[in-house]
């Protein structure tokens, strides 16, 4: 590894930069505008980023290009961190919580310094120096004296090369899990909503529901802590924020409450407080519980299926009927589960469930096929990521 030398952040950069100041829109008034919420999910969705309204002159000073690396600067997401790439859409600009390094790609890969950017020295360096105040963040020059170890350039590309090809392998498995996903829900409305049948009895959800309940106390009953316990605590965050299992926090609760709050397969978990209508569905038994900002929808299986709930509450109606029941301010929003339970479908008898629900349950066995491979390639990623940017194990140039 004497080949390999220590530079910094700062000193590979040409150009460092604060982001543009202007309000989110939801329509098409200008460029993609690029926010610290955006790239501190596991996964950037370009169809959620909004836009901006930008003068031709700013558009100029922040249009982000291929290899730029923007960093969030503030809130519990400083350090977080995104590089622009080919595939991604051509006019983005970023926010002004984000801060943007231009990469001398004379000196060091863009790619390769995103692989660094995702190791855990970049984020014990961010938690040393964002500090534990309420607000933590950091700026540009705080940022910029990050140390890091660079091989010769040619090396850089050949394991950038070999950690994209699964990062594509990976987004490509999200975007068909996507892709089905739409599918299911097409099918859905199509023929359980545009297609019901006048002859279908009209029910109220509690018909069709053996048991709704929320979960623990997230402060005495299942807390978050530090210590692997060995057991997931599922909150509103890792939902939305499409956690992986493993990045969910771990949580310390007794056996009664364990076996109360399990989650087990066919659950259907549905945020009530602050985001109501976000849902996940329980593939298989799983070491974890869910807190009370939560519910657990579980299907009266002689009525119906799992998966008819689990697509009926991804309906615009249905999401609809959650927003109208949910109490509380805009801001804060809080769903009783006798309102949810009162919402009432025409709903198919069994016998006609069945051969539909065939194939949401290949779409289902798909998708979750797609997800274990993700999973098993992130863990390959993520086991490469340390050997190779440390030099333990090198790749031919």
């Amino acid at each position: 590894m004497s080949e390999w030398r220590k530079t910094t952040l700062g000193e590979i950069s040409t150009k460092i930069s604060y982001g543009y100041t202007e309000s989110a829109s939801s329509e098409p008034i200008g460029p993609k505008f690029l926010r610290i919420t955006d790239i501190a999910k596991d996964r950037l969705d370009w169809e959620n980023v909004p836009y901006c309204p930008i003068t031709k002159e700013n558009l100029d000073k922040y249009l982000l290009k291929t290899g730029d690396i923007v960093i969030a600067r503030t809130g519990a997401t400083t350090g977080s961190t995104y590089t622009i790439k080919s595939s991604d859409p051509n006019d983005v600009v970023f926010a002004s919580y984000l801060i943007r390094y231009k990469i001398d790609t004379s000196l060091a890969s863009p790619f390769f310094i995103d692989f660094i950017l995702r190791s855990r020295v970049w984020v014990g360096f961010v938690e040393g120096i964002k500090g534990g105040s309420a607000q933590p963040g950091a700026n540009a020059n705080q940022f910029a004296s990050f140390e890091l170890n660079l091989p010769p350039l040619p090396e850089q590309h050949a394991i950038a090369s070999v950690l994209s090809s699964l990062d594509d392998k990976i987004d490509l498995l999200h975007r068909q899990n996507k892709t089905l996903e739409a599918m299911a829900d097409t099918l859905f409305k199509q023929w359980f909503v545009e297609e019901a049948q006048i002859s279908w009895p009209e029910v109220s959800l509690s018909a069709l529901v053996e048991t709704a309940n929320t979960g623990l106390d997230a402060i005495r009953r299942a807390p978050i802590v530090e210590e692997d316990t060995g057991v997931k605590c599922l909150r509103i965050q890792d939902i939305s924020q499409n956690k992986k299992f493993s990045d969910w926090g771990n949580s310390k609760v007794n056996d009664k409450d364990f076996e109360r709050a399990r989650l087990v397969k066919d659950d259907i978990i549905m945020a009530r407080t602050c985001s109501p209508g976000i849902i996940y569905f329980v593939h298989a038994d799983m070491n974890a519980v869910f807190n009370n900002g939560l519910a657990r929808i579980r299907a009266n299986k002689e009525e119906t299926h799992s998966l008819f709930l689990y697509y009926l509450f991804r309906t615009r109606d249905f999401i609809g009927h959650i927003y109208g029941i949910s109490g509380g301010t805009s801001v804060q929003l809080n769903m009783k589960l006798g309102d949810l339970l009162s919402y009432k479908v025409r709903f198919p008898p069994k016998q006609d469930q069945d051969g539909y629900l065939a194939i949401f349950k290949l779409l289902e066995q798909k998708i979750f096929s797609n997800t274990s491979q993700i999973r098993s390639l992130e863990k390959l990623r993520n086991t490469l990521l340390p050997k190779l940017m440390s030099g333990e194990v090198r790749v031919q140039k």
